[in-house]
């Protein structure tokens, strides 16, 4: 495969100053010149259209802008006007190193497959808490890797914020669905079902910028949580006992902290050297003390989060009637 195959597809809301970034990325590729750069404004009442506007000579970009309806509609929206035989789609808040594309092509025409995904990082010009949250999204004593991360390469679940799909296997799928968090899992389950051979490229990371408070934090993941019961239920031989990790984790801590009344300290403790080694991770990789003590509100945020949200969803669908759409209208956009 030769870079002119590629088409990148980005969906973007109200974020203009990211784009430029991930734009002025693109220009320092190592690679030709010569792949396709499409770029969706979902709805934004800030568009990015001057930002792209300026980048029109340098790079091969089209951009589109339609109402808002979501980040999977909107990558399926991007495809189906894309002139790739390949689609890499990225959020919009990533950077690319000079080599990623390089990367990429290196990996496919050596043992090519219909679907991949890339981990993500954190630049060293990212803030304190940027790359604190980044520690608790990749690392593998959090997250055990399902980011790319330390993990398998085959049969990786690639996640959109760095994920490549073939033209082909984009058509037999119909792509993303309406759901949100989730639907890249929920795609790449169907690629495997389909018989669709998906794998990781490490090599092909990028930075992943992202613009978030704890607060905000906090609702991502617990939406995330909230969504993972939905695919179990959708297809339930991708359900994984370290799915219910986080909730067990938050239960464990609030018993934890009641025993304390009784004098039992031993749980805590354990709970204690658990932080301490991810704080030691996390300076060993920002050589930061004080990324290294942003990690501890960063995962508890992503456990509690995460596990409350899975456990409400998981109460929810078993005990209603009501089909999911219905529970959890939040996590679904509606049908186009």
């Amino acid at each position: 495969m030769i870079a002119s195959d590629f088409s990148f597809i980005i969906p973007v809301f109200n974020r203009p100053e990211e784009i430029r970034e991930l734009l002025e990325s693109f220009g320092a590729l190592e690679s030709p010149k010569t792949f396709e750069i499409v770029i969706i404004e979902d709805g934004s009442t800030l568009d990015s259209k001057r930002i792209v506007d300026q980048f029109k000579d340098n790079l091969k970009i089209s951009y589109y802008a339609k109402e808002n309806t979501g980040p999977g509609h909107s990558r399926n929206y991007g495809m189906e006007r894309a002139k790739g035989r390949y689609f890499i789609i990225l959020d919009s808040d990533c950077i690319l190193p000079p080599e990623y594309l390089t990367a990429v092509i290196s990996k496919l025409n050596s043992q090519y497959v219909d679907g991949f995904g890339g981990p993500d990082a954190a630049k060293d010009t990212f803030t304190d808490l940027q790359k604190a949250i980044n520690f608790s999204m990749t690392s593998y004593m959090t997250t055990g890797g399902v980011r790319g991360g330390d993990i398998s390469i085959e049969n990786y679940e690639p996640r959109s914020f760095n994920m490549g799909i073939s033209k082909e296997a984009f058509q037999s799928t119909g792509g993303f669905g309406r759901i949100h968090p989730g639907e890249d899992p929920d795609l790449s389950i169907r690629l495997k079902e389909m018989g669709y051979h998906l794998h990781l490229i490490p090599e092909a990371f990028v930075f992943h910028k992202r613009r978030i408070s704890l607060k905000s934090f906090y609702t991502q993941v617990n939406k995330f949580g909230q969504a993972r019961p939905i695919l179990n239920k959708w297809h339930p031989q991708s359900k994984r006992l370290a799915y219910w990790f986080p909730t067990v984790f938050t239960i464990g801590f609030i018993f934890s902290v009641l025993l304390v009344i009784i004098g039992f300290y031993g749980v805590l403790i354990l709970y204690g050297l658990y932080f301490l080694v991810a704080m030691i991770g996390a300076f060993r990789t920002s050589n930061s003390i004080n990324v290294s003590f942003l990690v501890l509100p960063a995962i508890a945020i992503q456990f509690f989060g995460y596990g409350l949200g899975f456990l409400k969803a998981t109460l929810k669908l078993g005990l209603s009637s009501k089909n999911e759409t219905s529970l959890f209208p939040n996590l679904f956009f509606r049908a186009q």
